[in-house]
């Protein structure tokens, strides 16, 4: 069960929703540090998520489906574009605990293991959800949100194990179904150290279709490192890897999988 996943995300809620009821309209129209989104369009993304989970819309079978994540990601926001950014606030706040309590839901026997596809990004186990959005409220709120490399700033605490943690696990759930190309190009173990809050070790191995990931360093002759809360910049490829991680080992072969992750 991914209870360590829903107790990141309830607290990771918690937080976004402080700085939600703090920001300024300058700050809700200021650019985030997701592209081509506003802190406005970061905020409905969130809240548009929370509302799906409570009140699943029902489709529209004279629009086209969405066939990818961004895809509809993008049509989420783009209809909340309008509104005002009381309206954002608002949705955002009212479904948060709705969400909360629909991701404990999956965690129960009769649910947590039953598969669930996420458009492109792959079918996983329904109470992984839980870990998803640990993953998404920490890289939107941490990452592209907050300073100082984005522009609202606030004081909150020091990144913790526990949470970076949740997210790192979902980046490793989801790397293998998300990165198809790193299966293309991993033909031995890499090892992979993360130093810092939510670190570890882990093995990215190959396999007959998609790679695994393995706990722990195991058979590889290259290891690279970084700090886990820099994982979480480049594996979604917000920063170039080259500036975070540090190669023991064959460093040309290290580069031609690192080039090839970009986690959704």
């Amino acid at each position: 069960m991914s209870t360590a996943g829903l107790t990141a995300s309830r607290e990771l809620a918690n937080r976004y929703s402080l700085i939600v009821r703090s920001l300024t309209p300058k700050e809700w129209d200021a650019p985030s540090r997701c592209a081509g989104w506003s802190i406005k369009d970061l905020v409905a993304h969130t809240g548009s998520n929370f509302k799906v989970m409570v009140d699943p819309p029902e489709p529209d079978p004279s629009a086209p489906a969405p066939t990818t994540a961004e895809e509809l990601q993008n049509q989420l926001v783009d209809v909340r574009r309008d509104w005002t950014n009381t309206q954002v606030a608002d949705e955002f706040l009212t479904n948060v605990d709705g969400a909360m309590g629909v991701l404990e839901a999956m965690q129960a026997d009769e649910l947590a293991a039953a598969p669930m596809t996420l458009t492109d990004l792959g079918t996983y186990q329904t109470h992984q959800l839980s870990d998803a959005f640990a993953f998404d409220m920490w890289c939107h709120m941490y990452v592209d949100l907050l300073g100082p490399e984005a522009p609202v700033n606030r004081e909150v605490p020091d990144p913790e194990d526990d949470l970076v943690r949740a997210a790192v696990d979902w980046m490793w759930t989801g790397l293998p179904q998300m990165c198809t190309p790193v299966s293309g190009v991993l033909n031995r173990p890499l090892g992979v150290r993360l130093t810092g809050p939510g670190g570890g070790e882990w093995t990215l191995q190959p396999g007959s279709n998609l790679l695994t990931v393995e706990p722990g360093l195991s058979n590889t002759d290259t290891v690279i490192t970084s700090p886990a809360t820099d994982f979480i910049l480049w594996g979604t490829t917000r920063s170039p890897w080259r500036k975070h991680v540090s190669v023991d080992g064959d460093a040309a072969y290290a580069e031609k999988i690192l080039d090839t992750v970009d986690i959704i």
